[in-house]
């Protein structure tokens, strides 16, 4: 879309320039994660303002706004408001004023990025540098609000899984966790509310995992976060079959088309194949016991890949099931007795490095704790297994799950600061803002990152909120290396 950025704003923000008491000089904002809907997910990870900046404040205000004839973005302006409000609704001076000046006299504080946030406490914060331009602040609230909580939600929920898979591989492998970061795989794209959305969910994925079947998101972090793919892991995926290459190969020779997948298609290395199209336990007890000798004389692993049913009982079992039935005792119990391992050093079966699987519908983190928890109890490893996290996981979210919001707290009007805040009596106190100036500060004790709010300007320039944009320009570049870097050392 070629939208112009002036009109990425909620219709009511079009008058607010006129209705800020006469004399308004400076308007002080900030985003903010004011509420968990998630039961023991308290803090966020902060993700996705540079992205925001290079594309919004910078390309698309330089390229649809600043070096577009004057002329041409007034004309196009005043239809579109003259056709939605009135005919000369509004005045547009103002936008006149910001074409002339050339770029966005803003400047941007903010946390760094990849950093876990606790509830309450903003992201960043943002003011006018020019005092006649004091409406620009709050204009951006919509665009800003939009664009940022997805990467922040879903870096959050990435981050969470990577933390229980972390725990369990601590608790079942050992001190060994490099394979975590392959046990979380984004298979989301296709149920994502559109590219952009896919994209920025993926990169916030990938600031905990390496697994990604998002191409894009890898285009998006070289683009946006210095990233570049010749020289780091950025994401990475493996071969693998869909259910069309299994039913082209028909289920009268199901066998012949996995025998052909592993023996002459890729004779080596990892392939994930899709093996629930018709009878997934006779694939299990079946087929893979026929083909035992070929998967462990490959330099490589064979996945299987179960898609349907319940994905605990599938993978750990199903007590309601007949007893000692390959239903009963789940897949990698069954790959186990086929198969075979080693013992971890913490006593835990871990199956022979030529098999493998991986379960990539539906997965939740409720559901990964249960299948990871399930595998420890009958004595498996958790790297005996990676899960897909899907558009289940990463779509089902709104705004408010963490209650991201952007509020002005502070002001000036005729050179007078007003500290100015929201507490509706109406309300729960989720809305309840904070007050004036903010500092964020970490608590010397706990290094939780907390907020002093109704600061003066001295103490607001103190503290982790850094200036990153300034007057049109970026102040600070992070690349995704440091990125991981930083959201590594929360773990």
């Amino acid at each position: 879309m070629k939208i112009s950025p002036i009109l990425l704003k909620d219709g009511y923000k079009v008058g607010h320039k006129f209705q800020y008491p006469e004399g308004t000089t400076l308007v002080y904002s900030n985003l903010t994660p004011r509420k968990s809907r998630i039961e023991g997910s308290d803090h966020i990870v902060f993700f996705g303002l540079q992205y925001f900046i290079k594309e919004y404040l910078m390309h698309q205000f330089d390229e649809y706004f600043f070096k577009q004839p004057k002329d041409l973005v007034l004309k196009q302006y005043k239809r579109r408001i003259d056709n939605y409000l009135g005919k000369d609704s509004i005045t547009i001076d103002h936008i006149a004023d910001l074409h002339d000046l050339g770029y966005l006299p803003l400047e941007i504080k903010a946390l760094t990025e990849g950093s876990l946030v606790p509830m309450r406490v903003p992201v960043l914060t943002i003011k006018n540098t020019l005092p006649e331009f004091f409406w620009l602040t709050n204009m951006l609230e919509t665009v800003m609000s939009a664009i940022l909580w997805k990467p922040c939600t879903s870096a959050t929920t990435a981050f969470r899984y990577l933390k229980t898979f972390t725990e369990y591989a601590h608790e079942t492998v050992g001190n060994d966790e490099s394979f975590a970061a392959w046990q979380g795989h984004d298979f989301s794209f296709r149920g994502m509310s559109g590219i952009e959305d896919a994209v920025m969910s993926a990169a916030g994925h990938l600031l905990s995992f390496s697994g990604t079947d998002t191409i894009p998101a890898i285009d998006f972090l070289e683009q946006y976060y210095n990233a570049d793919c010749e020289k780091e892991l950025i994401g990475g995926s493996v071969s693998a079959t869909e259910h069309s290459v299994m039913c082209m190969g028909t289920q009268d020779n199901e066998i012949g088309t996995f025998d052909r997948l592993i023996s002459e298609v890729y004779p080596q290395g990892i392939v994930s194949i899709v093996s629930d199209t018709w009878d997934f336990w006779q694939v299990i007890t079946e087929f893979l016991p026929k083909l035992k000798e070929k998967i462990l004389q490959r330099n490589g692993k064979v996945v299987i890949r179960p898609d349907s049913g319940d994905p605990v009982k599938i993978i750990v079992g199903d007590p309601a099931a007949t007893e000692g039935s390959p239903a009963y005792k789940g897949a990698i119990e069954c790959l186990w007795e086929t198969f075979g391992g080693t013992i971890t050093p913490q006593g835990y079966k871990l199956l022979d490095s030529h098999i493998g699987l991986i379960y990539g519908d539906s997965i939740t983190p409720a559901r990964q704790t249960a299948i990871l928890e399930g595998l420890k109890q009958k004595g498996f490893a958790s790297y005996n297994v990676v899960l897909g996290i899907g558009s289940y996981t990463y779509e089902y979210v709104t705004r408010d799950t963490y209650g991201f919001a952007m509020k002005a707290t502070y002001g000036e009007v005729n050179g007078i600061g007003r500290d100015i805040f929201k507490d509706p009596k109406t309300d729960d106190g989720t809305k309840k803002s904070a007050k004036g100036l903010m500092a964020v500060h970490r608590n010397s004790t706990t290094g939780a990152l907390e907020l002093k709010d109704q600061c003066t300007w001295a103490e607001e320039a103190e503290g982790e909120l850094k200036t990153v944009f300034k007057d049109g320009q970026l102040v600070v570049d992070l690349s995704l290396e440091e990125i991981r870097a930083t959201l590594k050392g929360e773990i």
